[in-house]
């Protein structure tokens, strides 16, 4: 199998793009394996010495919540009711189709119920990654403070793994495998060695990613049993990406320079940039349409559908931000940004300026 070409211009993701578009193949259904090197970073002095992220770790402790009881799962969804379906009709990327122009009410909510589907599956996936990153980050980030409020992450990430998995098996009983691209991302966030890479990619870039779809669906569904999984996630979410951008703003400033500033500047542009054009819903297209139209062709039409175009838009204005208030939208930088039509977004707020009231207020 040959990796698409596309992969090549990023020369850190090829041994992730072999891995997850070759190896995982002979690997098993639903199973994989990722080499990890990483240095445990303790702290036998105690000492705390980051105060803004201290109070973070008291905000977190006290924001736990339980997913079985928190949240009311004897609520029945039919996620293929035609007269309330899991989403409009004008973010389904596929409307302009056959099959779904000449489908029957049921059919399309059908349609809809497996977009929904994958959507959600995709999350989960995004949470067990999220959940490793984290756990990996508290044994190596060099702060006693943050390595506490860590360990509150790795329980939030757990939880959410929790709630998706049981969403999608007990309420849509649809759960697709991980994208291909979702998994060369994670695994590329995996198995590098530095822990701010690790952080600068799940906690920036993934997380924002997530804080930006999971707004999105929330103010786009009425099921109010999704509605309340989405406002609990965002919640903590809020606080994982006010994490990172501290963590990554303080250790910037004090610890890095020069080429590896510039080194970790071109990282997260080319993972932005992917962020922004892989995530087609291909299993879709293999499944429903791929008698109707080429993969080239599916792959124009998502990429131009307003759900795609509102995807982008939330994305960005949670992740170009941050990345400028950490200090990677320099000078050297700030052309590719606007070349790809995403400076516009460096005038919002950054994660430490924002509550969950605010992300929650925007649904």
């Amino acid at each position: 199998m040959e990796i698409p070409r596309s992969w090549r211009v990023v020369r850190s993701m090829l041994g992730p793009a072999w891995r997850g578009f070759v190896e995982r193949r002979g690997q098993g259904a639903g199973r994989s394996t990722v080499k990890v090197s990483l240095d445990a970073s303790f702290d036998w002095t105690y000492e705390r010495t980051f105060p803004e992220m201290a109070r973070l770790y008291e905000v977190a402790k006290e924001s736990q919540w339980n997913g079985a009881t928190a949240l009311d799962w004897t609520r029945s969804v039919d996620p293929r009711d035609p007269s309330r379906p899991l989403l409009p009709e004008s973010f389904v990327p596929f409307t302009g189709l056959r099959g779904w122009q000449k489908g029957s009410p049921e059919e399309r909510a059908m349609l809809t119920h497996a977009l929904t589907s994958w959507l959600l599956s995709q999350f989960l996936h995004g949470e067990q990654g999220a959940l490793f990153a984290a756990a990996q980050v508290t044994e190596a980030v060099p702060w006693l403070d943050a390595k506490l409020y860590g360990s509150t992450q790795v329980v939030d990430e757990g939880r959410h793994v929790e709630v998706f998995h049981r969403y999608l098996s007990s309420k849509l009983e649809w759960l697709y495998e991980i994208d291909d691209n979702l998994y060369v991302v994670i695994d590329a966030l995996m198995s590098d060695g530095r822990w701010d890479v690790k952080f600068l990619g799940m906690q920036i870039l993934i997380e924002g990613l997530a804080l930006g779809a999971f707004g999105m669906i929330r103010r786009l569904t009425p099921e109010p049993v999704l509605r309340d999984v989405l406002r609990n996630v965002i919640t903590d979410e809020a606080r994982h990406v006010h994490f990172g951008v501290i963590a990554l703003e303080r250790h910037y400033r004090e610890a890095l320079s020069g080429k590896d500033l510039r080194e970790r500047e071109d990282w997260a542009f080319e993972v932005v940039l992917l962020l922004r054009n892989r995530f087609l819903a291909r299993e879709l297209h293999a499944e429903f349409f791929a008698h109707e139209v080429s993969r080239t062709h599916w792959d124009r039409i998502v990429l131009a559908s307003p759900m795609m175009g509102l995807f982008r838009d939330t994305m960005f204005r949670r992740i170009v931000p941050n990345l400028k208030r950490i200090g990677l939208l320099s000078d050297r930088m700030r052309p590719r940004y606007e070349k790809a039509g995403l400076l516009a977004f460096e005038h919002g707020k950054a994660a430490p300026d924002l509550t969950a009231e605010d992300l929650l207020g925007e649904g």
